[in-house]
């Protein structure tokens, strides 16, 4: 745990800063003791823990010599522990880790009148990590599921959820072990905001199906979370703390720590009815928190606005980003985790950006697990085609963080049609089905690369010839526009809401395909240098025809 030294500082700061909020405190003060037993309950010499982070997401506290901490809880501020990296939480009772109190957390049978009852105590498990956890931590994330009614949370269950149970390893290594979680499918889980699209009545469904991977989760608050009546930020996240409980916290695990903040400011009277940004609370957390964690791990920031602005305005608070990248710029190994934009895109800050870092600060803009809305033409079993505005199709990444601050990232399409080599797990290709033998070679082969970057090294070759560089461009996804025009042209709607209208991706390359070979099909391949995969390859083809009439008008 911590040292003596740093328990004594900071509890000085926490010390000064514990008055319940207005609403009251739901419980006060409290217990973390190390549950040996697994039972959830402190038997015999189950002995408290010293130096565990407590925090209400502004003053932090660490637990004294027998595991207690003073700070108070309520329904505006819930209290959370910082899961230390040496342990493992248990689930509450809807299956999301047991690492808050607020509302109704208060032990049971407690008496006094005014006065709040002690909150229930915090039973921490020693972590024993398996064989194949020496390899790193692996951790799914979704950005923005967005469901807007029920039939969309049954699009997330059988287009997400189920079929990472079923490619789930028969043992992942997680080290949690069946008493606290036992999914297969990663060692921790992260939503980053926009679970619902503003139904809020939606998010018990939401946490029964993410839970059934059996993996501790956590969750971000989004733009479309908020309660849109609220007068005020401050009251703007009451429906998603009663469900997920801080909208500010940190995780540790022995690879990586993570801190998850609501980066949403919420502006009633404002059009759009919100910006990006961080509240001084939030600073004020960051503050007290930072000076303790390890540098020699990875620190993972995960948030929904991207700390990047778009479509030419402020749509992150630039004083905000200048105050975070200050704090973030203190540790070597920082990664940025955002949503929002339904795109799929890789940001590295420097100096124009305002970042001090010696490094590029890299942001990884997570494409949405819910594609655009869930919308499109559905397929055979009745799921949208949900391919985003820039091509990438709906899906999930994985991050995966290795010992010493080392990580790598991909993301995994939702649906890939067996025996379609044009589509695979890191791209897929466009390219017209016949050309004329000698016309002008006007016409191309597209990969739409979900990873890549723009130093990314794409190339590719006819019939086994050599290699050659295809060329970055910023346009729409061919493949989206076909779609798009399918959408136009039916006399019907084909799905409950259109495929989106394609717009430049910044992950699309292009190779001019010959005219002057053989008439008859011709393969194509392409290969990509993902640098956290290493060499990822698709391949299609098209056909060279003799111009049926034998017509010799000469070429342009």
């Amino acid at each position: 745990m911590r040292s003596l030294t740093l328990i004594i500082a900071v509890l000085s700061l926490a010390f000064t800063a514990h008055a319940a909020p207005a609403g009251g405190a739901a419980c006060a003060g409290g217990m973390v003791f190390e549950d040996r037993n697994g039972n959830g309950r402190q038997d015999g010499a189950e002995p408290g823990l010293q130096g565990v982070v407590v925090s209400d997401g502004r003053t932090v506290e660490l637990t004294a010599a027998d595991g207690r901490y003073r700070m108070s809880a309520s329904a505006e501020r819930p209290l959370f522990v910082v899961k230390p990296a040496t342990h493992v939480l248990r689930a509450r009772g809807n299956g999301l880790p047991d690492h808050w109190r607020g509302a109704g957390d208060g032990l049971v049978g407690a008496t006094g009148d005014n006065v709040a009852p002690p909150c229930r105590p915090f039973a921490l498990a020693p972590f024993v990590p398996s064989p194949s956890r020496r390899e790193g931590l692996q951790v799914l994330v979704f950005g923005d599921p967005q469901v807007k009614s029920g039939a969309d949370v049954g699009y997330f269950e059988r287009d997400i959820i189920e079929p990472l149970m079923q490619d789930a390893a028969i043992d992942s290594g997680h080290g949690f072990g069946a008493l606290y979680f036992d999914g297969l499918a990663g060692d921790l889980g992260l939503s980053l905001g926009d679970i619902v699209d503003d139904t809020l009545s939606l998010y018990p469904g939401m946490i029964a199906a993410t839970t059934r991977l059996g993996v501790p989760w956590l969750h971000v608050a989004g733009n479309h979370d908020l309660d849109l009546a609220a007068a005020s930020d401050a009251d703007s996240l009451a429906t998603f703390r009663h469900y997920f409980g801080p909208d500010a916290f940190a995780w540790e695990e022995p690879e990586a720590t993570f801190i998850v903040l609501d980066d949403v400011i919420h502006l009633p009277a404002g059009r759009p009815a919100y910006i990006g940004g961080l509240r001084d609370d939030q600073f004020a957390f960051l503050d007290a928190y930072l000076p303790t964690v390890a540098r020699d791990r990875l620190l993972v920031l995960a948030v929904h606005i991207p700390l990047f602005d778009t479509g030419g305005r402020e749509t992150f608070r630039a004083a905000d980003r200048t105050r975070l990248f200050q704090r973030l710029a203190k540790f070597p190994n920082v990664l940025v985790l955002s949503a929002h934009s339904h795109v799929q895109q890789h940001v590295r800050h420097g100096a124009e950006a305002g970042w001090p870092g010696a490094t590029p600060l890299h942001e990884y803009n997570v494409g949405a697990s819910c594609g655009a809305f869930w919308s499109g033409a559905p397929d055979p079993t009745g799921i949208p085609d949900a391919t985003m505005a820039d091509g990438t199709p709906n899906g999930f990444a994985r991050l995966r963080v290795a010992p010493g601050g080392g990580y790598g990232l991909s993301w995994h399409p939702a649906r890939l049609k067996p025996g379609n080599p044009a589509r695979t797990q890191a791209m897929h290709l466009h390219a017209p089905r016949v050309l004329r033998q000698g016309a002008y070679p006007a016409w191309g082969v597209y990969a739409n690369v979900y990873m890549g970057e723009a130093d990314s090294r794409v190339e590719y070759r006819v019939d086994g010839g050599p290699w050659q560089p295809m060329r970055r461009v910023q346009q729409p996804d061919p493949l989206l526009l076909a779609e798009n025009v399918r959408d136009d042209a039916s006399p019907a709607l084909r799905g409950f809401d259109r495929s989106p209208e394609a717009r430049p991706s910044s992950h699309l390359w292009r190779g001019a395909l010959p005219t002057d070979l053989p008439a008859g099909p011709h393969r194509v391949e392409v290969r990509a240098f993902d640098r956290w995969q290493g060499e990822q390859r698709a391949e299609i083809a098209y056909r060279l025809d003799v111009a049926a009439d034998g017509d010799a008008r000469a070429t342009r």
